[in-house]
C-alpha cells in the first residue's frame, strides 16, 4: 500500500484491511510504504507496528511517483501471492480479500482485480476514465478487463516477478495488464462500488496526463515492451506454462 500524505485516513484503511484478513484467518503481510510523505504517515505506520500488527514499513525519502511506491513495497513482500491497493479507501477492504481468494483458487495463474462501478467522481472524470480505458484497448488490444487502473490487484508472486515491472509512475497499472496479456495470465475482474476518498487529496494533475501519453507512445512504439518479450525470464515462464498445460491435457486424456 503506497502512502503519500495519507495520515488523514491511513489508520482507518490499514486497520480495516488488517481486520478483514485476520477475521478470515488468512496469513497476511501488509507492507506500508511511506512514499515521501510530509505529514504524519510514517508515525502512524510505526504505531501499527508497535501495536503488534503484521506490518512492514518501507520508507522512500523522496516521492518518485505512485508506481515507484508500489514497486518498493512489492520488493519487500514475502508471500506466495502479492498485491497492492491505494490507501485512500476508495475500494472496501473486503474486496481485497475477495481478490486474493479469486487469485488463490484459480486453476490457472490469474490476476484478480476490481472494476470500480458507481464511482463518486465528477462526470468529467468519469468521461476521461471511459475514454482512457477504451483508448488503451484500441492501442494495445483487449487486456481482459475494463477498468485497467482498478485495484486491488492480486496475483501469484511468480507472475509478478516474471513481469519485471519498471514503471515508477501511473503507468504501472497498464504495464501490469499489458504484460499479463502477453503471459497468458487470466484476468479475473469483478465489480465493486467506488467510494469517495476517506481523506487527503488526489495527486493526479494535468502533468500526469501528459506523462501518461508519453508512456503510451514509448510502450507502443519504443523498445521497452519488445525487449521484455525477448527476456529470458518471460521465455522461461512461457516454456514452463506450456509444459504444465501439456501435462494437464495428457493427464486428462488418461482419466
Amino acid at each position: 500500500m503506497p502512502c503519500y500524505n495519507e495520515a488523514e485516513c491511513l489508520r482507518q484503511t490499514a486497520g480495516e484491511l488488517l481486520s478483514v484478513f485476520a477475521v478470515a484467518q488468512v496469513p497476511f503481510q501488509l507492507v506500508l510504504v511511506d512514499n515521501g510523505s510530509r505529514d504524519a504517515t510514517g508515525e502512524i505506520i510505526d504505531e501499527l507496528i508497535k501495536a503488534g500488527q503484521p506490518v512492514t514499513k518501507v520508507v522512500v525519502p523522496a516521492n518518485q511517483g505512485y508506481g515507484n511506491g508500489v514497486l518498493e513495497g512489492l520488493r519487500r513482500c514475502e508471500t506466495p501471492f502479492v498485491g497492492f491497493l491505494c490507501a485512500d479507501g476508495q475500494v472496501a477492504a473486503d474486496e481485497a480479500l475477495e481478490a486474493y481468494q479469486l487469485a488463490r483458487n484459480s486453476a490457472k495463474p490469474a490476476m484478480a482485480k476490481v472494476r470500480r462501478r458507481f464511482r463518486k467522481d465528477s462526470w468529467r472524470r468519469k468521461l476521461i476514465s471511459m475514454v482512457y480505458n477504451l483508448g488503451m484497448q484500441l492501442i494495445f488490444g483487449w487486456m481482459g478487463g475494463i477498468d485497467l487502473n482498478g485495484n486491488p490487484k492480486v496475483l501469484p508472486r511468480e507472475v509478478y516477478q516474471t513481469m519485471d515491472l519498471q514503471s515508477k509512475d501511473w503507468f504501472l497499472d497498464p504495464e501490469m495488464m499489458i504484460k499479463a496479456t502477453y503471459l497468458g495470465v487470466r484476468i479475473l475482474e469483478f465489480d465493486v462500488e467506488g467510494h469517495a476518498r476517506r481523506g487527503g487529496k488526489s495527486n493526479v494533475r494535468f502533468s500526469t496526463i501528459l506523462n501518461f501519453i508519453a508512456n503510451v507512445a514509448r510502450y507502443r512504439f519504443g523498445g521497452a515492451l519488445t525487449e521484455w518479450k525477448k527476456s529470458a525470464r518471460r521465455e522461461e515462464w512461457i516454456r514452463r506454462a506450456s509444459g504444465a498445460a501439456s501435462t494437464g491435457a495428457a493427464s486428462g486424456a488418461r482419466t
